[in-house]
């Protein structure tokens, strides 16, 4: 008899986590995060999951008690003898701190995968890592997903007649490049230069977008800060429009009023995290289909090749 698939969540995202488990055909588990007066908790399976293949769905995008309430699950689900335990992380928080930039400075991102790991996961599925080198930082298998999957369709459909992609900075650029090549479409960057942490001190547009549709890509949106200012500075050259396509939509601070206010058209985002607030601009795209279908294949032991934007490529 094959081992069983049950997916659980936790409180971070329940709403993306019951489509996921719809889409492939399951209900969600049953698991409960009880709660101490101090705000202490503790996840309970309160069904079965011996030598079943155990698929915890929680992004950890603050509060840090999405992460621990992962860690817990994952610990509860080897305690409860589970076959395999898979950590299917929508948005991988702490993903930022992927290197020493600066001194006496904690590589958080290195860190979240030790705690993944020694808490008993087998394997990890996530999407769109702010840093694809991360994957090395773990010693157990990391699968890892492409929202070009998603975006490139709706990119499509919008027919473009100017079509031209941008980077808001230059680390986007190959994650830019990636898509501008699908569609044989030129790129342009927007090279920022920062003060400090989510405060940029000037930037300047490499490129021609005079009279050009802009699609500006990145994987955070956080406070916007980045993405307003480059769509103005764009409309500025001369763009005849600008919108923006990010996977994960952290969105802190003053970002939905940055983003109402701003010159874009709209901005598409995924559902790997919550959308908070209603904001007429922001436009969420479910990756719950391609989170479904990754986890069928993993359990069947079949290649997640097909759903990378490479595998279509055009031309």
């Amino acid at each position: 008899m094959n081992p069983s698939v049950k997916i659980f969540t936790g409180n971070s995202n329940p709403a993306l986590a019951a489509k996921i488990a719809a889409r492939y055909g399951n209900g969600l588990g049953k698991v409960n995060i009880q709660k101490f007066s101090d705000g202490e908790f503790q996840p309970v399976f309160l069904e079965s999951i011996r030598g079943d293949y155990v698929f915890l769905v929680q992004s950890t995008n603050a509060p840090t008690d999405n992460l621990m309430e992962l860690l817990m699950m994952i610990d509860a689900a080897k305690r409860a003898s589970a076959g395999y335990i898979t950590a299917v992380i929508p948005y991988f928080g702490f993903a930022r701190q992927d290197r020493k930039d600066k001194p006496r400075v904690a590589i958080g991102s290195k860190l979240v995968a030790n705690l993944l790991t020694t808490a008993g996961a087998n394997r990890v599925i996530t999407m769109d890592l702010h840093a694809p080198q991360i994957q090395g930082f773990f010693d157990i298998p990391v699968d890892h997903l492409d929202s070009s999957a998603i975006f490139i369709p709706y990119i499509e459909n919008l027919k473009l007649e100017n079509l031209t992609f941008a980077s808001p900075d230059v680390g986007s650029t190959n994650r830019v490049r990636e898509v501008a090549s699908y569609f044989n479409a030129e790129m342009v960057i927007c090279d920022k230069h920062r003060k400090r942490a989510n405060e940029i001190a000037s930037m300047v547009v490499i490129g021609d977008v005079k009279g050009k549709d802009i699609v500006l890509i990145d994987d955070i949106v956080d406070t916007a800060g980045t993405l307003t200012k480059s769509a103005g500075l764009l409309m500025e050259k001369g763009a005849r429009s600008v919108r923006a396509f990010c996977t994960h939509p952290v969105l802190s601070g003053k970002a939905y009023e940055n983003i109402q206010n701003s010159v874009l058209d709209e901005l598409v985002v995924c559902d790997t995290i919550a959308i908070r607030e209603d904001c007429p601009k922001i436009k969420p795209i479910s990756v719950a289909e391609l989170f479904a279908v990754a986890i069928r294949n993993m359990h069947e032991n079949k290649s997640i090749t097909s759903l990378f934007v490479h595998s279509h490529r055009k031309g």
